[in-house]
């Protein structure tokens, strides 16, 4: 599979305890994603999940192999459900040209983050938007463009 065709469920984070465990950073919404028994893919080569908990908030995993820090953790592209209606995939939203209601633009989405209250949307020119209803007023992935509502970006 080419690299497109995988999507990141997590990221090796530090170590948790002597056993090989590590706390996964940027970890999936969805918990069967990283439940024990599940398989990811890391450095090209499958690994199964025979460890999952919580510790302190966050998800502890541990692999069938060892693996190094910083590794994502990916899943095959094809095997994800189709999103609920109105949500979206952060691979769906990276790349899309965001336009102001009347046709301004504001750029393309390089990356989503989270947020405390909500994502946000990094663009390449710097902007950075809250991924809430009362901002967003369209997202149309045929067509690549995410409408944005007035008043969010600025005078610009």
């Amino acid at each position: 599979m080419s690299q497109g065709e995988w999507v990141s469920v997590g990221r090796v984070g530090r170590p948790h305890g002597l056993a090989g465990a590590f706390v996964v950073e940027r970890a999936s919404e969805a918990p069967e994603r990283l439940a024990k028994g599940a398989v990811v893919h890391v450095g090209g080569e499958p690994a199964t999940i025979v460890e999952s908990k919580r510790s302190g908030g966050r998800l502890v995993i541990r692999l069938d192999r060892r693996t190094e820090r910083g590794s994502e953790l990916l899943v095959p592209r094809a095997d994800l459900p189709p999103p609920d209606e109105g949500s979206y995939y952060v691979f769906q939203l990276i790349g899309l040209r965001t336009v102001e209601q009347g046709g301004r633009e504001l750029g393309r989405v390089q990356d989503v983050e989270p947020g405390v209250a909500n994502d946000v949307l990094v663009l390449d020119s710097g902007l950075r938007l809250p991924l809430v209803d009362a901002c967003v007023g369209n997202v149309d992935l045929e067509a690549g463009t995410i409408e944005i509502v007035p008043g969010f970006a600025g005078d610009g």
